[in-house]
């Protein structure tokens, strides 16, 4: 990883190179390898083609992506799950690559293809499934969470060995992603939300069912219609896939969820409330009413203020309202309206009381 880290540094800092770590630690765990064999210090590994049973396996992995969205480029995570025997892959972009979105990804992903698959899911150690490798084998040490989630779902997980050496173990979803990335995401696609592109990546999906795969007689849908007849039925009942906090808010009217703080009504200060945060949105209860909702922030350290949860407040003393940083995000976002420039209250006489009372 030093290694990996210091060529990063020296494409940027001596060559101004435009690329990513990521994309440097992905060229390195490749040439690694090959250097290697070339200079005759390491064999090249042998592969055993393998065959795959319809509606037996698939793979699941993340990806990191590039968008520019509401104007920003930022770095998201595209989840990614590919069933091994027809090739058919669903995607899901995320502000993070957490549990929440690790769940969500598979929830959408099964729905959309109308069940599970029978045997298993190939993965590697991801700390939302892993919580401690146990030595080289197969064994590990699961999360709570995800245990009762793929016991919800009847998930049957098969990790992929750490490191390099169990890259190829997952290959059909590693490929699946360096392809929907060069196909979909170049150039840069330009969205408002996160919403937005994933109606685009569902489309996307949808016309990459039409193609045919290496050397293969029938397109991707072709195969996944003769499997998906062979998948298990999904569980009737929902699982819910946020992760639960219940802050304090604070005088600011602010909630610290993670790195980064939320608004919410002013009534509320003092009080505790409930969060559910998803991976791209996080909706606030009072007891059990919802009182506030937040697409989630990227940027760690940021805040997103609503411009309504501070009226009552901005009444009262009507001459913070010029700089409100409510105010300036809603402008920003264009969610200031004339409702919210409305006649102010007037303001108080020496005497404490407004004219005419």
């Amino acid at each position: 990883m030093a290694i990996t880290i210091r060529i990063f540094h020296r494409l940027v800092q001596e060559h101004d190179a435009d690329v990513s770590y990521q994309m440097v630690r992905r060229y390195v765990a490749d040439r690694k390898p090959e250097i290697l064999a070339a200079s005759g210090k390491a064999a090249v590994e042998a592969f055993v083609p393998q065959t795959h049973l319809p509606g037996h396996e698939a793979e699941v992995d993340f990806g990191d992506v590039t968008v520019r969205l509401a104007g920003e480029l930022v770095t998201c995570y595209l989840f990614s799950l590919r069933m091994s025997y027809s090739g058919k892959a669903v995607h899901r972009v995320f502000a993070s690559c957490g549990q929440e979105a690790f769940f969500e990804g598979h929830v959408h992903a099964l729905r959309t293809l109308g069940g599970v698959p029978r045997s298993k899911i190939r993965y590697d150690n991801l700390k939302s499934a892993v919580a401690q490798v146990l030595g080289l084998n197969r064994a590990r040490v699961e999360t709570d969470r995800w245990i009762a989630f793929r016991s919800h779902f009847n998930i049957e997980s098969f990790y992929c060995r750490p490191g390099i050496e169990g890259a190829h173990e997952k290959g059909g979803v590693e490929g699946m992603i360096g392809y929907f990335r060069r196909n979909h995401f170049t150039p840069v696609p330009e969205v408002e939300s996160l919403a937005e592109l994933n109606e685009l990546v569902d489309q996307w999906d949808l016309h990459d069912g039409h193609r045919r795969i290496g050397s293969r007689p029938r397109t991707v849908d072709e195969y996944f219609a003769v499997e998906q007849p062979l998948l298990m039925p999904l569980p009737q009942e929902p699982f819910e896939t946020g992760r639960l906090f219940t802050p304090r808010v604070d005088r600011y009217s602010q909630i610290a969820v993670r790195t980064n703080r939320y608004s919410v009504p002013t009534r509320l200060i003092g009080k505790r409330v409930r969060v559910v945060l998803h991976a791209s949105h996080l909706v606030v209860y009072d007891k059990n009413v919802e009182v506030a909702r937040h697409e989630r922030l990227i940027a760690k350290g940021s805040c997103r203020l609503d411009l309504d949860h501070y009226l009552e407040a901005l009444i009262r003393k009507p001459g913070a309202f010029p700089g409100a940083t409510a105010l300036e995000q809603a402008r920003s976002a264009g969610k200031f309206t004339p409702v919210h420039d409305g006649p102010r209250p007037a303001k108080s006489t020496a005497s404490g009381t407004a004219p005419g009372h």
